[in-house]
Parts: structure tokens; sequence; C-alpha cells
């Protein structure tokens, strides 16, 4: 199964222009979720640099503090004790880990990392996660996966996608097989930034990020060809403008909707990078009309 998702992955992405992808998360570098997510935007022909907390910093929303030396191995014991407060994997320097917050590894990523590998150049976009677990409305404001994504759109001024899956339970690095929940979710992230990526610069406008909620992976939502992506607000609408006219409504969806509705829906939300809502109706048009060819309707 493993095999002919990424096959499938690859035929998806065959017209797609690769890009310089940087990459973040707060569960930790040495997270499956993220290392799969890897292998898929690497397989689809992106340029990719991966630049993580070295454990799991969930929750930590958009702190900031410069790295200090570890004393302990990093998680999984993906790092050896005593190894500085900035790593990077031997046999892969597009593989780093810095021993701080999210939005700290994000720094040090569009500081250094990225640019050692790109001779100098800096990242064209910016991909969070999978998160492992959802991160939905009252969650937002403390997702460090959401951290990373506002932080890349609003101070970087690099646009930003933060991927969730609702199949959680951490799993190593070099868990293999590698699960199916793993696989699907890098298919699946993959297969949105290609949609970004394909619509043209600029990704996205400015000050905006997708939140992207991923449902489980079990019963019939296990082929990556089964989900389908609806367009969906962060929070609800109730004292807001109108949102982007989109299935015969000018009120999207908001994505906990989506995500109690069951089925394999996934919720992209646009969101706001200067305050974690959802971003005013005409950068909602901007990307409605940039994904439109993928999205579908709430029955």
């Amino acid at each position: 199964m493993r095999a002919q998702i990424f096959t499938a992955l690859s035929a998806l992405a065959a017209n797609v222009q690769g890009i310089r992808i940087l990459q973040s998360n707060d569960d930790g570098w040495a997270e499956l979720y993220i290392r799969s997510l890897h292998e898929s935007l690497k397989g689809a022909g992106h340029d990719v640099v991966l630049s993580s907390p070295a454990e799991n910093k969930s929750g930590a929303g958009s702190r900031d503090e410069e790295p200090d030396p570890r004393k302990e191995p990093c998680m999984y014991d993906s790092c050896a004790a005593n190894s500085g407060p900035v790593g990077t994997n031997a046999s892969d320097p597009r593989l780093n880990w810095v021993n701080s917050f999210p939005v700290t590894a994000l720094k040090y990523g569009l500081s250094t990392f990225g640019p050692q590998q790109w001779n100098g150049a800096a990242p064209e976009l910016v991909v969070s996660g999978p998160n492992v677990g959802t991160n939905l409305w009252v969650q937002v404001p403390f997702s460090g996966t959401v951290g990373i994504a506002v932080h890349a759109a609003h101070e970087a001024k690099v646009p930003a996608l933060a991927f969730s899956g609702a199949s959680s339970g951490t799993l190593r690095w070099d868990t293999d097989p590698v699960p199916q929940r793993s696989a699907v979710y890098a298919a699946l992230a993959a297969k949105l930034t290609d949609a970004v990526v394909a619509s043209g610069a600029p990704y996205l406008p400015e000050d905006v990020w997708l939140n992207v909620n991923m449902p489980k992976v079990e019963g019939d939502c296990t082929d990556p060809a089964k989900f389908v992506w609806v367009l969906t607000r962060l929070n609800p609408g109730w004292f807001s403008q109108k949102d982007v006219d989109h299935c015969g409504s000018t009120r999207l969806p908001t994505e906990t909707d989506v995500a109690l509705s069951g089925g394999c829906r996934i919720a992209v939300s646009i969101g706001d990078a200067t305050d974690k809502t959802t971003a005013p109706v005409e950068k909602q048009t901007v990307v409605r009309d940039k994904l439109k060819s993928m999205l579908t309707c709430m029955p």
C-alpha cells in the first residue's frame, strides 16, 4: 500500500515545478509524520530542507527563545547527549534540529540551514507538520504547527501551509514498515502543496497561511484518492464580514464543522497571519480561485 501511495503521488506531481521548501513542525525533527512528508516532497521534485525542534514541543504556540546546549539525547535518541544547541544529521545535511521551540527552529532554517543548502537563497514556501493530532479553532492560538506558519507568512513574508492529521500517536522516524496513516498524510499534504505551487507565484496572498486538518486514516478513508477538500474558515463568523461566495453561500463552514461531519473530508482554512483568525474575503477569493479545481462542497 505504501508503494502504491507514493507511486500515485509521483504521477500527480509529474507536471509540478520543484521549488525550495523549508519544513518544520512542533512534534520534533525525528517524528515520522514530518519525515514521511519530507520524502514525498523530495519525490515530487522539490528542494527540501527540514529544521525542527530537537524534541516534542507541542502547544508552544509562537514562543521563541535562543536554544540552549542539549544535555540529554534528542527524542528517540536521534542525537547524542551534549550535542550543542543545534545539530545536523550526519548523513543528510538537509535534516536539522534546534534545541528550542518550533518558531525558533523555523528561524534557524530561514537564516542558516536553508541558505547553506540553497547558496544563500530563501525558501519559496514553508510547510509545517503534519501535526500529530488536529489543530482546530480554539487549538489554533496554542499550536506550534500554526505558530510556524504564522511567523513565516507574517514576519518572514514566505507563504506557508500548516498540516494536521487527526490520527494521533507518536512514531519514531525509523518505524518500519511505515504505518499507513503516515504515508497517507504525506501523500495528501504533498498533493495540496503541489496544487498551491502549480497555481503560480505568488503562491498565497501576503499575510495568508493555510490551516489544513486531515481526518483519521481509517475505515473508508485509507486511500488518498478518496479524500476531498473543503474550503473552510478557522473561527465562527458570527460578527464577521461575509466570506467568499462559494458553494452557493457567503459563509464558509468552519473547519470544526467539517471535522465533525465525518467522511474523508479535509478542511482547508484561509488564515490571517496577523491574528491567527480567518482571512478577509478578498484574500479568500484569491485562494479559492487558485484551488477551485480540487475543492468540493459540503452536502
